[in-house]
């Protein structure tokens, strides 16, 4: 990489922490008040005010420091293009709605078909994850792994539920991880999930249809924390998402097994070991 570029790249790293705690400051005082109304954009689908102030501000930050870049948003939506900011600006927006802290922003940058970087930010914990491609990941700038379980019986399986899919369908996988002896749990925001598979919270997370703004920041963070995951842009697409999993190295088959679907290369013994 030429000089030049090394310094966009880390200009548009550094641009990326900046606006998704900016972002998280709107945020978390939409959440303190929680007097904007809120609608539903279909079954179980949440959109509040400051969905589209968080996604208004994040899109005109990124366009004034880097104009030439593409923009993808859950609720404006955007072109796709080789270089491109894929947001969701809240993630668990129906505990947003309810006064439940759990719920973040999402930012990942894309660039010639991979994730180079990606943010998750709950401001309400103020914990902020981050993962760029080769670098690891970190939870508030420390250094984070996956979970070292391999029992079943010590497992705690997230999955998230997409409309996309026949409920027969979920309950099925969800039977077959119960019957492998894990506990199944869903929290409600399928970006924070990956983060805690990221930082060995969660052993694993499931969804069986999942946008690209839920999920591309977190597969990265899973990734680079050590942990397997599915090879989204070979099984989904930025426009229309996929399946997705992340799961620690030592239930990854079983996850993988009983959900259908692939784990991309998983991690060598060098790096589990590098890891701690």
């Amino acid at each position: 990489m030429r000089e030049a570029e090394f310094c966009e790249a880390q200009e548009r790293v550094a641009l990326c922490k900046t606006v998704i705690r900016s972002a998280g400051e709107l945020v978390l005082q939409g959440f303190r008040k929680r007097t904007a109304t809120s609608s539903m954009k279909g079954p179980q689908d949440y959109l509040t005010e400051t969905d589209a102030a968080s996604e208004a501000h994040i899109r005109a930050v990124i366009t004034e420091h880097f104009p030439d870049d593409h923009f993808f948003g859950e609720e404006g939506g955007g072109v796709i293009g080789d270089r491109i900011w894929v947001v969701d600006p809240v993630d668990g927006t129906a505990n947003f709605a309810r006064g439940i802290p759990h719920f973040c922003i999402s930012i990942a940058y894309v660039e010639a078909g991979q994730t180079q970087f990606g943010a998750i930010f709950n401001p309400a914990l103020d914990e902020l994850y981050f993962a760029e491609r080769g670098k690891g990941a970190t939870l508030n700038d420390r250094s984070i792994d996956t979970a070292r379980t391999n029992r079943f019986e010590a497992a705690s399986i997230e999955m998230g539920w997409s409309t996309r899919v026949p409920n027969e369908t979920y309950l099925g996988v969800m039977g077959e991880l119960l019957a492998l002896g894990a506990n199944v749990r869903r929290a409600g925001s399928g970006a924070m999930a990956l983060a805690y598979v990221a930082d060995g919270r969660s052993d694993g997370y499931v969804e069986l249809h999942m946008n690209a703004w839920d999920c591309l920041a977190g597969l990265l963070l899973v990734s680079e924390a050590g942990g397997a995951v599915c090879p989204f842009f070979e099984i989904g697409t930025l426009e229309f998402g996929g399946p997705v999993l992340a799961a620690a190295p030592g239930v990854a088959s079983g996850v993988s097994n009983a959900a259908r679907i692939p784990i991309a290369v998983a991690p060598t013994a060098d790096r589990l070991a590098a890891s701690g």
